[in-house]
């Protein structure tokens, strides 16, 4: 990975410096290079990765209007070599840092001003209107995925609007807001953005009522809920899987909450992680 971000930077004509900073599971790597930041992900194949026009970053660099706040990309770079694929993106460089540096959850309270707020709001409405390409959490999917971590079967049909697809608190900066990662935003179930958040503010009640307050209007309707029950039937599936463990039983109360219905547990099925 060391070696690919080197050849990032020689490809780029730019040279990266500062600490490395390590993501999940050490399949992506970024480096500071002066007011910008370099980013690779890795993979396995013979094929430099090809993505569908509006997807990933670069799709977001196009699609979502510039007043939401985030870093801008400056250029994509993608190759093959022995055996792995690699995607490099140039970006902006942020210096503000995120919320939860090391984990997607919170264990206090952050301590964000109401400004904070009325901008992650506004950022939120701003994204809904924008045209996504991606449908993110698949219909299939939360159709196995709602009986076996929830214990209730899936909606029908999932109402849709755009957003992020991972907005939980290592993507978040403090004030001023940034939103990071946009890999997965596209069409998402209505309230799973929000949702996503609340379920990784379980850990801090007040936050996570703070949460349930700014998007009371979302998480309030049956659509919402039902965007909601996806975030937490994917996070119950990390669950199952050996990720935040300590977050179980909270995740469970809560769905509990929505359906009236104790959550099965139990080993994870062969199912893969929502798209």
């Amino acid at each position: 990975m060391e070696a690919a971000l080197a050849e990032a930077a020689r490809r780029f004509a730019i040279t990266s410096d500062g600490p490395m900073a390590w993501g999940w599971q050490g399949c992506t790597l970024g480096r500071r290079a002066g007011n910008q930041w370099l980013r690779i992900a890795s993979g396995t194949g013979t094929r430099p990765p090809r993505r569908r026009q509006g997807e990933g970053t670069a799709g977001a660099e196009k699609l979502v209007p510039a007043d939401v706040p985030r870093p801008h990309l400056h250029g994509v770079q993608g190759w093959a070599a022995d055996g792995h694929v690699y995607e490099a993106e140039l970006t902006d460089c942020i210096t503000t840092p995120v919320v939860s540096p090391h984990r997607c959850d919170i264990a206090e309270d952050p301590q964000l001003p109401e400004q904070w707020w009325a901008d992650l709001r506004r950022a939120f409405d701003v994204l809904t209107k924008a045209p996504g390409e991606r449908t993110t959490v698949r219909d299939r999917w939360a159709a196995m995925a709602f009986p076996h971590f929830l214990g209730v079967p899936a909606p029908e049909t999932l109402e849709r609007t755009t957003g992020h697809g991972d907005l939980q608190w290592a993507n978040l900066t403090r004030h001023p807001l940034s939103i990071l990662d946009w890999e997965r935003w596209g069409r998402v179930p209505v309230g799973f953005d929000a949702g996503t958040l609340h379920a990784a503010s379980l850990g801090v009640p007040a936050v996570a009522a703070k949460i349930r307050d700014v998007f009371s209007d979302v998480l309030g309707t049956d659509a919402g809920q039902a965007g909601e029950l996806c975030a937490l039937a994917e996070m119950l599936q990390a669950v199952a899987r050996g990720f935040y463990l300590h977050l179980a039983d909270a995740l469970a109360d809560r769905a509990e909450e929505l359906t009236g219905t104790r959550p099965p547990g139990g080993p994870s099925p062969d199912l893969p992680p929502a798209p």
